[in-house]
């Protein structure tokens, strides 16, 4: 993607560094789906010797003692338990990852040309959303959430959330290399933005709380596939500016193939299970993405009114 010289969005966040303790539940972000589940770590400290150390840390704290500040003094950095310094933290400042920032800032400005155009269009504002970068883990509005949980939308504090050693996970675990795939995944989160704006993520969070867990899933099904699809428009309008690259395209749709609910499960688990996909199998993250791109028109993205989307 001819992405350099470019205009970068000012709606960018960087707090790499300042981290906090992960996870967060239903009813929080929408995210791109990382695989796996829940692992518990082998030598970790009991509850009981926690509450020891926390008890031992505010004792010395009364008597003028700041055992933090002694053990940076030491030479290294004190790690509470959750709050695990992460590879990604020691090289936030890397040439290359001060790169890709400047890729994501740059992207985000392309959706926001986008988005406000199309807004416009209709009579209506389209208010931007920030994106933060992260290293390790973060606290939004929707919880906290670490690296593990992969890029997400908050629909609470209306920001897009990004670890950007995410994207070696994509190139290495997903093979889902190339700069127009990471873009995708900032398009597909911006897109979430869009929803939300529209009312269909409100309406959805409302409506889940009635479903079962088999009715939801499916429920988000549409509305991952809708913001597949508002990324294919924004590609479809990258497109019309020339900055789209030979191998481009091929670089988001291979994305949207890797990270579909049935191409992960294979990978992690060597089969599928259908009624557990929550965010499209990879044929129709493609096919709607691609719809999309092809088309460049919200109106082609409903994909609440197919039957089978």
């Amino acid at each position: 993607m001819e992405w350099k010289g470019r205009r970068q969005s000012s709606n960018v966040e960087d707090q790499r560094g300042a981290g906090g303790p992960g996870g967060f539940g239903r009813g929080g972000g929408f995210r791109i789906p990382m695989g796996g589940g829940p692992r518990r770590a082998g030598g970790g400290l009991s509850i009981g010797t926690i509450i020891f150390l926390v008890v031992i840390y505010f004792v010395l704290k009364m008597m003028g003692i700041d055992l933090l500040q002694v053990l940076g003094q030491g030479g290294g950095q004190a790690n509470l338990p959750g709050f695990e310094q992460t590879e990604s933290a020691t090289r936030s400042n890397s040439p290359a990852q001060e790169e890709t920032k400047q890729f994501m800032a740059t992207v985000l400005a392309e959706t926001e040309d986008v988005w406000n155009g199309i807004f416009q269009a209709s009579g209506e504002n389209y208010q931007e959303p920030k994106l933060v970068l992260f290293s390790g883990s973060i606290q939004s509005a929707c919880g906290f959430a670490s690296a593990a949980s992969g890029p997400f939308y908050c629909p609470g504090d209306r920001k897009v959330y990004l670890d950007m050693s995410f994207f070696d996970e994509l190139a290495n675990r997903f093979d889902a290399a190339g700069d127009f795939a990471q873009a995708y995944v900032v398009a597909h989160e911006v897109g979430h933005h869009v929803q939300n704006l529209t009312g269909v993520l409100p309406q959805f969070n409302r409506a889940r709380q009635s479903m079962s867990e088999a009715e939801a899933n499916q429920m988000s099904i549409r509305v991952e596939l809708q913001a597949d699809c508002y990324a294919g428009i924004w590609g479809k309008y990258t497109e019309q500016k020339g900055l789209l690259e030979t191998g481009d395209l091929q670089e988001a749709l291979n994305a949207a193939v890797q990270i579909g609910d049935d191409t992960i499960q294979k990978r992690m688990q060597g089969y599928v299970v259908p009624e557990s996909f929550n965010h499209g199998t990879a044929e129709q993250r493609m096919r709607w993405f691609k719809r999309g791109f092809d088309s460049g028109r919200v109106q082609d993205c409903d994909t609440f009114r197919v039957a089978n989307p």
